[in-house]
This record gives structure tokens, sequence and C-alpha cells, in this order.
């Protein structure tokens, strides 16, 4: 293979491995899923990924939070410069480039992702408002730059972009559900603006939660079937992984999401994945 590519072309090719690994390793529901994109888009949502991740890991990593805002802001920087230069010495940063070049990613919604990484750092519990502009800077933003990864610069159908905002924001409030005793106990925060105290969690307040969750869902169902097929199919996959989430998270008494992170099991998941594959390309 070597003999084929220049050096600068070898780079690439290993810097969206890096990439790839870093999806690996954080996230086994989104790299099955993604396997069923497109070869192109695949690798661009990875690259993605792997930048989004790293900038996530700063404001997680238990840092003194003034260093971690120094090295926040420094990589938000890096990451925006990047699409100009064509050689990056950090891997992920150079795969980000590539793709961010290659599918036109939005430096407006890169912008508004580092800005709610940065509340990370500074906010411990929301209010209704800045929880709403938390979620749409970590989650609903990430699923337009999705489409960006999909679209490539073409055109998009009418509606498409709402699908890909509820969506991120249905993730992302999954995440927070299953996470909760680790976000409480480990990093000191509280997302949900009706959850101050993670610990005051009841049945009515988790049923109000999941009901948002499917609101979510239910929006970003209605507009997957426009997304091109090379996508839908990856996209259906994901989207059916955190669905069976959300039923187990309904399932799970307030107290014990506490105590246990519900998870998905691996032969479930091959499941899943399998049938909203087929269902997706009918």
């Amino acid at each position: 293979m070597r003999a084929s590519l220049s050096a600068l072309e070898h780079y690439d090719r290993c810097a969206e491995a890096a990439a790839a690994q870093i999806m690996r390793h954080y996230s086994t529901s989104f790299s099955l899923a993604t396997r069923l994109l497109s070869p192109r888009v695949r690798v661009d949502i990875r690259n993605l990924y792997a930048m989004v991740r790293t900038a996530d890991e700063i404001v997680d990593a238990g840092l003194d939070p003034q260093d971690a805002a120094v090295l926040l802001d420094a990589y938000e920087a890096t990451v925006r410069a990047a699409p100009s230069q064509r050689f990056h010495a950090d891997p992920i940063v150079h795969a980000f480039a590539l793709s961010a070049r290659r599918c036109g990613f939005s430096d407006e919604h890169v912008a508004q992702f580092f800005s709610s990484m940065r509340c990370d750092l500074t906010h411990h519990t929301h209010t209704h408002d800045s929880f709403e502009d938390y979620v749409c800077g970590s989650a609903e933003v990430i699923g337009l730059l999705c489409l960006d990864a999909f679209y490539a610069g073409g055109p998009r159908p009418s509606g498409i972009e709402e699908g890909a905002r509820r969506l991120g924001a249905a993730f992302q409030k999954i995440n927070f559900l299953r996470d909760l005793r680790e976000d409480s106990a480990e990093l000191g925060r509280s997302y949900f603006p009706n959850l101050p105290d993670p610990a005051s969690l009841d049945e009515e307040r988790k049923t109000a939660i999941i009901t948002d969750i499917r609101r979510d869902l239910a929006v970003a169902r209605g507009a997957m079937e426009k997304l091109p097929r090379g996508s839908r199919v990856g996209v259906a996959a994901a989207t059916a992984l955190f669905t069976e989430l959300t039923d187990q998270l309904a399932a799970t008494p307030a107290a014990d999401i506490l105590t246990t992170r519900v998870s998905v099991s691996p032969a479930r998941k091959a499941f899943l994945v399998s049938r909203a594959a087929a269902s997706a390309v009918k």
C-alpha cells in the first residue's frame, strides 16, 4: 500500500484510522451503526466523532477547570483553523480537517459545539433555557454537521434539518439519563432542569424525561426516509439502538437508574442493527 501512496496520503490514511479507533473504543453503538454507512460517509462521520470526543474528554477528564478551559480554548482554535491547513501533527485534527474540507462543515456549528463544552466547566445545573442551549450546541449541531457529511454540499430535502436536530437531542438526553449517577458523582453535574438533585429522580420525573425523548425520536424518524440511502441505513441502525436504550430506561425503576448503567447486550445490538438495516432499505 505504501508504494502506491504519497507520504501525505499515507498520513491521511493513518489519521483516519486513528479517528476510527477513537469511535471504536468509546462507542460500540456508533461504531456498529457507522459500518452501515457508505464508505466515504463512514470515514467522515468517524473523523467528526473523534474531534468531538476529544473536546468532550478535555472537559470530562477531571482537570482543574481553569486548566481545562485553557486547553479547550487552544483546541477550539486549532480545530476551527484546521480546514485551511493541509497537514497537522495531531492525527485527529488532521482527519477532521480532511472531512471538513470535503463536507464543508459549518464553522458556526463547530463554534456552537465548543460553547456548550465550555459550559460544562462553569455550569453544574441548568435552567430550562440553559439546558436547551446546551443540548443545541452539544448535540443538535452535531446532527447538522452529520448532514454536511451525508450531503457533502449537495441539495437537501426540506425538513431534514429539524429531524437531524431532534435525533441529536434525543441521543444526548438518553445519555444524560443513563449516565445520571456518573455525571453527578464524578463530575458534579446534573443536566435536566427538572432534576437539580439526581437523587430526587422518581417515576414521575423519569416518565417526563422519557416522554420528551420519545417526541424527539418520533420527529427524527419522520425525516429519516428523506436521507440518502447510503446514510439512511446507518442512521436507522443508530436510532434503533438508542430507542432500545430508551425502552430499557423506561422499564427500569427510577431508583435503579441511580445505581446501574443501562446497556444493550452485544447480541441484542446485532439483532436490532440487522432489523433496522433491513427495514431502511425497503
